[in-house]
Parts: C-alpha cells; sequence; structure tokens
C-alpha cells in the first residue's frame, strides 16, 4: 500500500477529517501546529495511505525537530500530552510506521516517536526494533453527568472543600486573552516552574498559542484582594476540554485558588456541551499530583511514548543529565531562567 504525505497547515482536508474522526485533540489541530512552527520551527507532516486529492481516511502527524544540541527526530508531537494516530482500519497503522521507519533511515534521522493514548503497536514492530521512552497517567473525566451529580463526585475534603474555600474567600475569577493576562499567567507559570527547578516555555509559545487557537484556548485567573495567586491555560477541541498549563503563588495555596479555576474550566465545559475534561498528563513518580487528579473523580490512563529506533543514551542516563540539570536552573535568577527556556526548548521538543 502506497504512503502519502501531506502538509497540514495547507491541506484543505485536514480539518475535515480532524472533526469527522472521534480520536483527534487540540494536540492535532492545525493551530498547535502552527503555534509549534512560529515559536519552534517545526514544520509539520502527515503520513497517510490516502492518495491527494481524495477524502482523508486516516493519518499520523508528525512534526520535524531539528537540532544541532539533541539531534534530528520526528515526534508526534511534540509538547503534547498525547497524540493519538488517527485511523481508518488497524492495518493503517503497519504501513504508517514501515514508511517511518523508512524515513528515519533515508533521512538518517535520531528517531522516531509517537504518544499514543489507545493505539498498540502491530506485534510485527513491537520488537527490539522499538521501545517505550517515557511512560505518563492521563486523567480524564466525563463531564456527561449534571454538574450537582459532578460536584459530589468530587472528593469532599480535598477538591470540595478547597473550592467552597476559594469562595469564602472572596477570590476574584477572571479569563481570557488579553495580553494583560497572558503577561500575569507567566509570572505565575514563573515561580511554579522555579518551585520545579525547570525554566518555563518561552511567553512567544503562548502568544503563538493564543493567536493560532484564539477560539479554542483560554487564560483564567484568580486574584485575592487585587492579587493574581494563580492562572491557568485551558483549551477545547470537538467534545474534550484541556487542562494545559498551570501557574501558582505557593503563598497562597491553601486558599484553593487552582481548584477553583479547574472547576470554573469543567462548568465552562459543561455550558459548552463538551463530553469530557482531560486534566493533563503526570509523571509516573509524581504519585502526591496524581493523587490529586484522581480525586476529580477522573479515570486514570498510562500513556506509554514510544521510539524507534532504540537510542545509545538509556533511562537512567536522561535521568542523570536532568539531575544535573535542576541543579544548574534552581541557582539561576528569573531573567536567565527564562533565557534558558528560551534558547533550550526548541530543542527538546
Amino acid at each position: 500500500m502506497a504512503v502519502y504525505t501531506l502538509n497540514p497547515l495547507t491541506d484543505q482536508r485536514y480539518p475535515a477529517f480532524l472533526k469527522r474522526h472521534a480520536d483527534a485533540s487540540i494536540f492535532h489541530t492545525p493551530g498547535w501546529l502552527e503555534a509549534l512552527r512560529c515559536t519552534y520551527g517545526y514544520e509539520p507532516v502527515v503520513y497517510t495511505t490516502c492518495p491527494p486529492d481524495t477524502e482523508l481516511t486516516n493519518g499520523i502527524v508528525m512534526c520535524r525537530v531539528q537540532s544541532w544540541l539533541t539531534g534530528h527526530r520526528f515526534v508526534s508531537v511534540p509538547f503534547s500530552d498525547h497524540c493519538e494516530p488517527l485511523l481508518g482500519a488497524p492495518e493503517d497503522l503497519t504501513e504508517l510506521l514501515f514508511a517511518l521507519q523508512d524515513t528515519v533511515l533515508s533521512e538518517n534521522l535520531k528517531y522516531v516517536e509517537l504518544r499514543p493514548l489507545k493505539v498498540v503497536l502491530p506485534a510485527n514492530l513491537a520488537s527490539t526494533d522499538s521501545y517505550v521512552s517515557s511512560t505518563f497517567y492521563c486523567h480524564v473525566l466525563d463531564i456527561s453527568p449534571d454538574i450537582d451529580a459532578l460536584f459530589k463526585s468530587l472528593h469532599r475534603s480535598c477538591i470540595r472543600k478547597k473550592i467552597r474555600r476559594a469562595d469564602k474567600e472572596g477570590l476574584v475569577y477572571q479569563e481570557g486573552l488579553s495580553d494583560v493576562l497572558l503577561d500575569t499567567f507567566y509570572r505565575l507559570l514563573l515561580m511554579t516552574r522555579r518551585k520545579h527547578q525547570v525554566p518555563p516555555p518561552p511567553i512567544t509559545w503562548f502568544r503563538n498559542l493564543a493567536r493560532s487557537c484564539e477560539d479554542m484556548m483560554k487564560i483564567r485567573v484568580a486574584k485575592k484582594d487585587g492579587v493574581p495567586i494563580a492562572a491557568t491555560v485551558t483549551l477545547l477541541y470537538n467534545n474534550t476540554g484541556f487542562w494545559k498549563y498551570t501557574g501558582l503563588n505557593q503563598e497562597y495555596s491553601a486558599m484553593g485558588p487552582v481548584p477553583f479555576l479547574v472547576w470554573k474550566a469543567i462548568q465552562q465545559a459543561k455550558e459548552d456541551d463538551l463530553r469530557y475534561f482531560d486534566i493533563g498528563r503526570t509523571d509516573v513518580e509524581n504519585e502526591s499530583l496524581a493523587l490529586f487528579k484522581d480525586r476529580w473523580a477522573t479515570k486514570r490512563l498510562t500513556i506509554s511514548y514510544l521510539r524507534f529506533p532504540v537510542p545509545m543514551l538509556g533511562h537512567r542516563g536522561r535521568a542523570r543529565k536532568m539531575k544535573f540539570a535542576k541543579r544548574v536552573f534552581s541557582r539561576l535568577p528569573d531573567r536567565l531562567l527564562v533565557f534558558a527556556g528560551r534558547v533550550l526548548y526548541r530543542h527538546i521538543g
């Protein structure tokens, strides 16, 4: 079976295909891909068995990451929590994966990485030539019940009590996509990333995302006595809302500003007639965060990122590098931490 490629930013078949496919997410959309291209220079391409000028029934969206620091590779797709191969029939996957393997060899790429939420690699490819590069949890909430039932399903002390505490504290809520809200969010994000000893993505990423995903993105901010104390970035596509980024001033965490904002987002998703709310990925080592997300009455899924071929540097080697990097980042002032993110993120997609 022949395999073709197309540009998802210009091919007019692609948006209609996404709307038809039940597994399409915000990470497949031209808006997300355009923001990646504008911010980091990643060029998107879709592999499909559908000839040009015929209706699309399948596709794997990839981004070409070219880096002198971390190597040239294909990723589906950078900075996404997950990105399902969009199939019309099970046999589509084998043909598309063989085509990707041929690309690795012909272009001398370091590897191809897939981030499937559901799809399992075919037996003839699940061999020593591929391996699980990273494993995460993904928490998804079914928001089809009525709003009162949803609220009652949340953990009584860890979630409902925090939301009520936020109301008692008189937290003020704002939402939108203005430059003021974006700058506010970014200052709070910097606080959170400093706590975790990693740099934030460059602010241009969020500006580009706001421009290309304008109808699908929202910034939500909680204030106490006029002081911004927490902010989130949420997105929506098809029947699903996505909680993607959070910034928090830890001094105010006991007031419940993050549960307050997430509940606002869930309420809005209900009003928009969405079916699911994706609370995002979590490192399997971060059990405390996973438990926090469990308490939203979510379903915990496991995501296994797949790479082929197997690289020389294993998980332990990458972990040692990250541990060293965090020691360096923890010593940087805010200005240099932001600069580090601006320089490094294009190499780590």
